[in-house]
């Protein structure tokens, strides 16, 4: 992808931190985020984006241009578990000003979350269209973020003609930030902290690596359409949480306590048919993309994990 004009939100993000690295140097982007973390924006302006502070809650964004070409819309206000009405507001009215602003795009990608799902058992593949009203225990107001937004993004796509695509994301992780979900847990690993699991079998999810997420955005930009296209984006892969905590052991010989509980963080596993039928497989499977992860982003375990991998 060249000589476009990108905007992204939430810069420093799991998915817009990559995507952005990776479009700059042959694009004019520009990343809007709160850049708490200096090092990250740092980071996205020394391979040519253009960083501009922006909260969502508050900021206009009169001072930015029009002409955008392509839009990938991550921001997100998850609130603190408490109040519903002002993290509705929030994420609602943020992608409104943003869609208004960028109407003459030519894409418009929102990254939505598979929270919004109404949960099934562990082992249910959902399929877009499967019942929405996500509950998540460990943070209830994230899945009304998702689904307020994802609503403005289908009413405005339509008001607007402004095409674009809903993309309900699993677990993205690799090594930027606090390099997702499976690093989050590892962390927990080292400080000897028990990892929650399920009494009863697992919770499952589908890994996504950050290079797939980098090469599949402008695929997903490609599949944008009027009303707007909703799409399932993970790893092709089913993977354990339990097998993944029990991996990451054995790469890097840090141990793991299991903690059998009814608390465990829920996951979810997708049907996967009509997001390959769009921008076809992943490349990154699940156990490799760990494993160069936590060498990219725990030097102390390099060695190990190299070992291991050529054994």
């Amino acid at each position: 992808m060249q000589g476009r004009k990108i905007l992204i939100t939430g810069g420093t993000g799991q998915v817009a931190r990559p995507v952005a690295e990776a479009l700059a140097p042959h694009n004019e982007v520009w990343c809007l985020g709160r850049f708490h973390d200096a090092t990250a924006r740092r980071a996205l302006e020394e391979r040519g984006a253009r960083t501009v502070t922006w909260d969502m809650a508050t900021d206009e964004l009169d001072s930015l241009p029009r002409d955008f070409t392509h839009v990938l819309h991550s921001a997100v206000q998850r609130g603190d578990g408490h109040d519903f009405e002002e993290v509705a507001r929030v994420n609602a009215v943020g992608t409104a000003r943003l869609m208004t602003h960028c109407s003459t795009a030519e894409s418009f990608l929102y990254v939505s979350s598979g929270v919004v799902y109404h949960r099934a058992d562990r082992t249910h593949q959902y399929r877009v269209g499967d019942p929405l009203g996500g509950e998540v225990p460990w943070l209830p107001t994230y899945p009304i973020a998702k689904l307020s937004a994802e609503g403005v993004v289908r009413g405005l796509a339509e008001a607007l003609a402004l095409p674009a695509v809903i993309a309900r994301l699993n677990i993205a992780y690799g090594p930027y930030g606090h390099g997702g979900v499976p690093m989050i847990l590892f962390e927990q690993m080292r400080r000897g902290q028990p990892c929650a699991v399920p009494r009863e079998g697992q919770n499952y999810c589908n890994l996504l690596h950050t290079d797939d997420v980098v090469r599949q955005v402008p695929l997903l930009w490609d599949a944008a359409r009027v009303p707007a296209r909703v799409v399932n984006w993970g790893g092709d892969e089913e993977v354990g949480i339990t097998d993944l905590l029990e991996h990451m052991s054995a790469l890097t010989g840090v141990p793991v306590r299991l903690d059998r509980n009814d608390y465990s963080r829920e996951t979810a596993v997708f049907d996967h048919e009509a997001r390959r039928s769009l921008i076809g497989d992943c490349s990154v499977g699940w156990k490799a993309g760990i494993a160069r992860t936590l060498a990219e982003l725990f030097e102390e375990y390099r060695d190990r994990i190299e070992e291991g991998r050529n054994a």
